[in-house]
C-alpha cells in the first residue's frame, strides 16, 4: 500500500479484511524512514515493533482498539515520547535526558493503537515557516522541483513523511502556520485545531498563547478520524451536500499579501468548485482581518514576544552561539520591546476574536495558505536577509488565523510553476472545529 491508497483509513480497512498486516506495514515504514535523510530526528523501532505486534493480535481476534489501530504515526520532535530525547530541533537540547512518559496526546494515540515510529524534524524551536535546520539537516521532498525547494515549517519532517509515503499520518504543531504551510508546500492536508482542542502538556512550547497541535495526512478524513479517536468522541458526519453552505472570500487579501498569480488562480478554481457543488460564495472584506494585519505591523507578533521570553535565558547564555543564526536573529527582534506590549496584544486579541466571529456570521472563510509556492532552498541557506524576508512573507497568510485562534484545514488546491503544490485554508471562528471538520470532509467527498 505505497500509492495514494496509503491512507490511515484505507489501512484500517485493509487490516479488517486481512489484506494487510500491522507488523509488515510498520516494518516497511521503518525501512522508508531510514532511507529518508533528515526527515526524522530519532526513531522508536523497538516500541513500533511491539505496538505493531500487539495490534496484529487484536485485529486477528477482531478486537481493534480503534479504527486506526496499527496505523503508523510520526510525531514532531516537540512531543515527549517515553525513552526519547525531545530536542525541539535544537542542538542545544540534544544532550537532554530522555523523558519518562508520553505526552498526553501521544498517550491518547497509543491507547487507540496507533504505532509510533519516530520523531520528525522541524525548524529549530519551531520558529520558522520554511523548515531549514542546520543541526539535523533539512528534510527534502524529492517531488518539490527535484528536491530543490524548502519543505515548509516548522513541521517540515511531518509533512515530508506523509507526502513521501513514509507514514499515512504525522502530528505537527502550529503557532503561526507550522501545520498549514508545510501541508500546502507538500500537497498534503493539515488541520490546525483551536488551542483548547488538545492537551498541550508534554509538548515543548514556543508561545504559551498561540501553540496548538494538529495532524497532517493525505486526506481530511484521516485528520478527522485521528481527532475523534484521541478525544474519545464519535466522528462528525459529512454533509449530504454543500447546497446553501456559506463561504466567504476576502478580495483584499491578494493585494495585501502579494499573492502570486498561480496561488490566486488555484484559489479561484477551488472556490469555483465549491460554487459548482451548490455552495453560496460571499465576496466581501473582513474588517477583523485587516485590523489583525495592521496590529501585527504596528505592534509586533504576540508569538514573537512569548518566544523571546521563553528563550531569553538561553539567548543570554554562552550557548546562544549554538542556535541557528537565523532563528537567533528572529528571537532577538523582540528584545527591548516594552513589557506591557504583550498585555496590550492579548487584550486586542480577545476583542478581535469576538469581532471576527460576528463578521463571519457562521460562514467559512476561504483563503490561500501561503502567498507563493515553496521557495528555492539554496538561496535561503546562504542569504540571512533573504531568509528573514521570505520567512515573514510565507507566514503572512497563516498568522492572522493563529492570532484569532481559528480552526483551519489546509487542503491542496492545485499545482503551479514547476509542478509545485498550492493550498487553501478553510477557517471558522474559534472553537468551531466540529462544524469545520464536517464541512471540510464534505468538500473532500463532493468536489475532489
Amino acid at each position: 500500500m505505497q500509492d495514494q491508497s496509503y491512507t490511515a483509513v484505507a489501512l484500517s480497512h485493509a487490516y479488517a479484511s486481512g489484506r494487510a498486516d500491522p507488523v509488515e506495514i510498520t516494518e516497511a515504514a521503518l525501512e522508508r524512514a531510514a532511507l529518508a535523510p533528515a526527515v526524522f530526528i530519532s526513531m522508536t523501532p523497538d516500541r513500533a515493533r511491539a505496538e505493531a505486534a500487539a495490534s496484529a493480535r487484536r485485529w486477528k481476534q477482531g478486537m481493534p482498539l480503534s479504527a486506526l489501530d496499527g496505523v503508523p504515526v510520526a510525531w514532531k520532535d516537540l512531543f515527549d515520547i517515553a525513552d526519547t530525547v525531545t530536542t525541539a530541533g535544537s542542538a542545544v537540547n540534544a544532550a537532554r535526558p530522555v523523558v519518562r512518559r508520553d505526552a498526553p496526546l501521544v498517550a491518547a494515540a497509543a491507547r487507540a493503537g496507533l504505532v509510533a515510529i519516530g520523531k520528525t524534524n522541524l525548524s529549530e524551536f519551531a520558529y520558522s515557516g520554511l523548515g531549514l535546520n542546520p543541526h539535523f539537516g533539512t528534510p527534502v521532498n524529492p517531488a518539490l522541483d527535484h528536491g530543490s525547494r524548502v519543505p515548509g515549517g516548522s513541521s517540515s519532517g511531518a509533512a515530508v513523511a506523509v507526502a513521501t509515503g513514509i507514514v499515512p499520518i504525522a502530528i505537527g504543531t502550529d503557532t503561526g502556520g507550522s501545520v498549514r504551510i508545510p501541508a500546502a508546500f507538500n500537497g498534503v492536508t493539515g488541520y490546525r485545531a483551536s488551542t483548547a482542542r488538545y492537551p498541550r502538556t508534554g509538548m515543548t512550547a514556543l508561545s504559551e498563547t498561540l501553540d496548538t497541535s494538529g495532524p497532517l495526512a493525505r486526506t481530511v478524513e484521516d485528520c478527522i478520524c485521528f481527532d475523534a479517536l484521541v478525544r474519545g468522541v464519535v466522528m462528525p458526519e459529512p454533509l449530504v451536500n454543500l447546497t446553501g453552505q456559506r463561504f466567504i472570500v476576502d478580495p483584499a487579501l491578494t493585494e495585501r499579501y502579494q499573492v502570486s498569480d498561480t496561488v490566486a488562480a488555484n484559489h479561484d478554481r477551488f472556490v469555483d468548485r465549491l460554487c459548482d457543488a451548490g455552495a453560496r460564495i460571499e465576496t466581501r472584506r473582513l474588517d477583523a482581518l485587516k485590523q489583525v494585519h495592521e496590529l501585527i505591523r504596528a505592534d509586533g507578533w504576540l508569538g514573537a514576544l512569548e518566544a523571546f521570553a521563553l528563550h531569553r535565558a538561553l539567548l543570554d547564555s554562552a550557548d546562544a552561539v549554538r542556535i541557528d543564526p537565523r532563528v537567533r536573529a528572529r528571537l532577538e527582534t523582540s528584545r527591548g520591546i516594552p513589557a506591557d506590549r504583550r498585555e496590550h496584544l492579548l487584550a486586542r486579541r480577545l476583542a478581535l476574536i469576538a469581532a471576527f466571529r460576528q463578521e463571519l456570521g457562521g460562514a467559512t472563510l476561504v483563503m490561500p495558505c501561503a502567498p507563493h509556492v515553496a521557495p528555492l532552498r539554496a538561496p535561503l541557506e546562504t542569504d540571512p536577509d533573504l531568509f528573514a524576508r521570505v520567512n515573514l512573507q510565507t507566514l503572512s497568510l497563516t498568522m492572522p488565523g493563529s492570532f484569532l485562534d481559528t480552526p483551519a484545514f489546509a487542503i491542496p488546491s492545485g499545482v503551479g510553476e514547476h509542478g509545485l503544490p498550492t493550498g487553501v485554508q478553510l477557517m471558522r471562528a474559534q472553537n468551531d472545529d466540529d462544524a469545520l471538520c464536517s464541512i471540510a470532509w464534505s468538500i473532500e467527498r463532493l468536489t475532489f
